[in-house]
């Protein structure tokens, strides 16, 4: 295991490093020793953090999220629940024991707390204030640019009930889902602080090494983040083929060591019920299966692991090969979570739904963990750019590939510009006024942006862009403008416009064919925008004989020509159309056959809100 440890922390380290001179990032390096009272659902630990201030500026104050305080009654988090117009029925819904799960009705050994106590700098006591889920460190000392400091500091936590993600005793009957339960800093870069607080929505952190000592009842077994240090000492299906781990009598406890290189989280989770599977995945990734071990359960992740193999070797071939030596599927959470090298996901459901979170949360991979976008600002970055590459791999391994696998996204991206509801991308996470808009936007209009790219640029130089995007930003933390300029770099395309009108507006798609003349010589094609949001334009034309012909209206802003997607049908570039014209027309010269249909965007990638008026049949 450690020399698994040494190859990847060599190759992560090295691929850090590739970015122009003016960017920066912080670096973190975490040695944390934890002890859980399986009991009382208590633990106590230290933590040592090295803090390397990359930037230009000097630091007086630093940030940690404390989030195990929001399962508190009267936390932002409980007080969402009451004011969102639609909350998340995870959190409002009755438990096992018919018990409301709020927040508000959590007792005093319910709910979630992270204590801090002795928290020093380089050896000198710091001052600390506590504000919900953030704690405000008052420096020492400056951390002054380019230089390191020492953090060390006590902690004690509760784990509450599990209300969302992190907590004990899962609906599923999980003892320990252990998200978000350490002392984590904030994150600080070209923006500033990042000290959100924790109200439901998603999470940012800073690159770092993490080395971890987790004691607990013998009778638990861990999976999560890192690599296991210690494996024939704690066996739990970790340990070599061949090794027989046998316990001193009076050992009641057992301590696992973890490494994790160059992550932005650390996340476990415990059961005394788990089995646990390893199945060797591509590149020689390990793939870990830990889920209750009860015949209904067992059988249907069987069956699961190893479809996720050919899951992982698709993703790698669409955006670049997984980084690290292992990855697990952990059964544990309320519904599917993405973290470090794992997922915490239900585990009780049907095959297919089984099949289908673990491919969405293994995407995360990808799109979150080593492409760390900030996912509580533009959390379409991450949900949309993973529901893409989950659609698109869940089309290639299905019994019958369709030739636009994400028409359902369209369709559940109308249903929201029609419901007056929808809020720009640019929205934070934490601001929308309901649920389901979120939802939609990230997941689903976050999934167009790429679909739709697809469309402006062609499929091919799409792939190149996410596969370019993915080399050139692993282990940063990109941002919007990055996959714009991505896209333009590898498309020869202006897409500025794109970017703007998609994420920071709500202007919609919506082109027309007003009207279709037959002339002396020629048949002459009206065609309207209007909506705000200009697109290049496919045309069909389809004849009575059966035969067809493509136009293609380039948009000026773009100063692009796509590449024809119809190779087969032959077509005409057309003049350019500019946004301040409203209107286009152009001639079809006349030949033997009628026309029979004009269709506008026959491919369905373009998100026109109202496709009924994209479609003329002569009648």
């Amino acid at each position: 295991m450690k020399k698994i440890f040494l190859l990847a922390f060599t190759a992560l380290t090295m691929g850090s490093h590739a970015q122009s001179n003016s960017y920066w990032q912080q670096k973190v390096d975490y040695k944390m020793n934890v002890s859980m009272d399986v009991e009382n659902y208590q633990y106590q630990g230290d933590q040592q953090l090295v803090y390397t201030n990359n930037s230009a500026d000097t630091l007086k104050k630093v940030y940690y999220h404390l989030f195990n305080n929001a399962f508190q009654p009267g936390s932002e988090m409980d007080e969402r629940l009451h004011t969102i117009k639609d909350p998340d029925a995870r959190m409002t819904g009755k438990a096992k024991n018919g018990k409301e799960n709020r927040i508000k009705n959590l007792k005093t050994n319910e709910i979630g707390y992270l204590n801090i106590s002795n928290f020093k700098q380089d050896g000198s006591i710091a001052r600390t204030k506590v504000t919900g889920t953030i704690l405000e460190v008052f420096l020492a000392k400056p951390i002054l640019p380019h230089s390191q400091t020492t953090f060390t500091l006590d902690f004690n936590g509760q784990v509450p009930l599990q209300i969302r993600r992190s907590g004990r005793n899962n609906s599923e009957g999980i003892a320990l889902s252990m998200s978000q339960w350490y002392p984590k800093i904030a994150e600080f870069d070209f923006e500033g602080w990042h000290a959100d607080p924790y109200i439901a929505r998603e999470f940012h952190g800073v690159w770092g090494d993490f080395d971890v000592n987790i004691t607990i009842d013998k009778a638990y077994t861990i999976g999560g983040s890192g690599y296991l240090q210690n494996p024939n000492e704690i066996g739990h299906g970790y340990q070599d083929k061949d090794t027989q781990v046998t316990y001193p009598r009076k050992t009641k406890t057992l301590t696992w060591h973890f490494i994790a290189p160059m992550v932005h989280d650390f996340t476990w989770a415990a059961d005394p019920n788990y089995a646990h599977d390893i199945v060797k995945g591509p590149n020689d990734v390990d793939l870990h299966f830990l889920y209750k071990n009860e015949s209904s359960t067992v059988e249907k992740w069987k069956k699961v692991e190893p479809m996720m193999v050919k899951v992982m070797d698709l993703y790698n071939q669409k955006v670049g090969p997984y980084p690290y030596k292992q990855y697990s599927f952990i059964q544990g959470g309320d519904g599917g979570m993405e973290y470090a090298m794992c997922t915490l996901m239900l585990g009780n459901g049907t095959v297919e739904g089984i099949y289908g979170t673990a491919t969405h949360e293994l995407g995360h991979s990808w799109f979150q963990h080593v492409l760390a976008s900030n996912e509580s600002k533009h959390p379409w970055m991450d949900e949309g750019f993973t529901t893409y590459i989950e659609d698109w791999v869940i089309n290639e391994l299905g019994p019958k590939k369709v030739v636009n696998p994400f028409e359902g996204n369209y369709r559940t991206y109308f249903y929201l510009v029609n419901s007056g509801k929808e809020q720009p991308l640019t929205t934070h996470g934490d601001r929308y006024d309901e649920n389901r808009s979120y939802s939609i936007a990230s997941y689903i209009k976050g999934s167009i942006f790429l679909s739709q790219l697809s469309y402006l640029i062609g499929q091919k130089k799409l792939d190149k862009t996410l596969r370019k995007y993915y080399q050139d930003f692993k282990f940063k933390h990109p941002t919007p403008n990055d996959i714009m300029r991505t896209a333009e770099r590898v498309s020869g395309a202006e897409l500025d416009w794109y970017l703007t009108d998609w994420t920071q507006t709500t202007n919609t798609i919506d082109y027309g064919i007003t009207a279709v003349t037959e002339q002396n010589y020629t048949t002459l094609v009206q065609l309207e925008r209007i909506g705000r949001m200009p697109m290049p334009i496919d045309v069909l034309v389809e004849y009575t004989d059966g035969s067809k012909e493509s136009f293609y209206i380039p948009l000026r802003m773009m100063y692009f020509e796509k590449e024809n997607p119809t190779p087969e049908i032959k077509r005409t570039v057309l003049n350019d159309w500019t946004w301040a014209a409203s209107n286009y027309e152009f001639s079809i010269p006349k030949n033997k056959v009628s026309i029979k249909k004009i269709t506008l965007d026959p491919s369905g990638l373009m998100a026109d809100v109202k496709a009924i008026n994209n479609v003329y049949e002569k009648k």
